[in-house]
């Protein structure tokens, strides 16, 4: 994830991220269960969207404090 796009992150709202959080977990459940049956290889992308979801949880907590 590019500085450009963590920075857009950080100026979303809570509501669209909490929209957003459960689109790339969804996504991650489903490369998930790809990555279990050996349909799919794409590790780097499994990492990237595992550390996208971290960093808008991170996000969504800091915007309750």
């Amino acid at each position: 994830m590019k500085r450009t796009e963590i920075n857009e992150l950080k100026k979303r709202p809570a509501a669209e991220l909490q929209k957003l959080l459960a689109e790339k977990w969804e996504k991650l459940r489903v490369l998930r269960a790809d990555l279990a049956m050996g349909k799919s290889a794409q590790l780097k992308e499994f990492r990237d969207l595992k550390q996208t979801v971290a960093r808008i949880k991170t996000f969504i907590n800091a915007g309750n404090r």
